[in-house]
């Protein structure tokens, strides 16, 4: 797999908010901006077999794991942004919440019984971890010592929400509850939740 820079996945995104603002991508993208050390710092330690699980915001995910970026902005140019899935480079993303929990353990739960090697990397919201279905995987995933690593990233917002205000806890659980399968990273990105800021997308 190739080893990105950091300003490297910033020219990227950056391309992406370009085309966005300009109309020439017509459908819903969400970019990243402000955890490029921390996303490269992880895949120091993915293999190339390893199962890759994200959100709709996995455009860096893809590029580290692999995925060619003309291929990759091929797709989002083809408004797959939200939902990028490459079967061949074990990478997949899901735009609905939670969504791709249960699939990254139940590929965690195959691997363990089959015996393989492979790991299973899930990356999630901060809002996402404070959910019932992602304690739930947490949980099993622990008490089955499943070969899954599951990182959240937390922007501290859930669209515009704060998510601590809302779950009115200073510590989410994640924190408060660690499990050694779980690790996060804090961020503050540049972009709002969804689009590049200068166009109305919904």
């Amino acid at each position: 797999m190739k080893e990105w820079t950091a300003q490297e996945l910033i020219d990227f995104e950056s391309r992406v908010a370009d085309l966005f603002n300009k109309a020439e991508i017509r459908a819903p993208v969400h970019l990243s901006d402000g955890s490029e050390e921390d996303i490269i710092r992880i895949f120091r330690e993915v293999k190339p077999a390893d199962y890759v699980f994200c959100t709709w915001r996995s455009h860096y995910q893809c590029l580290l794991k692999g995925v060619p970026p003309d291929e990759l902005f091929e797709a989002i140019l083809a408004g797959r942004s939200i939902g990028l899935s490459f079967p061949e480079y074990r990478v997949y993303s899901s735009a609905i919440v939670t969504g791709n929990l249960p699939i990254a353990v139940g590929t965690a739960l195959a691997i363990k019984r089959t015996g393989g090697r492979e790991r299973v990397w899930c990356w999630i919201g901060d809002m996402t971890a404070e959910t019932g279905m992602a304690q739930s995987c947490f949980r099993f995933s622990h008490n089955h010592g499943l070969p899954i690593q599951f990182i959240v990233e937390d922007n501290g917002v859930s669209v515009c929400t704060d998510t601590r205000e809302v779950w009115g806890n200073a510590a989410p659980v994640w924190e408060s509850h660690p499990y050694p399968h779980v690790q996060s990273y804090r961020y503050k990105s540049r972009y709002p939740h969804a689009g590049a800021g200068h166009r109305v997308q919904f």
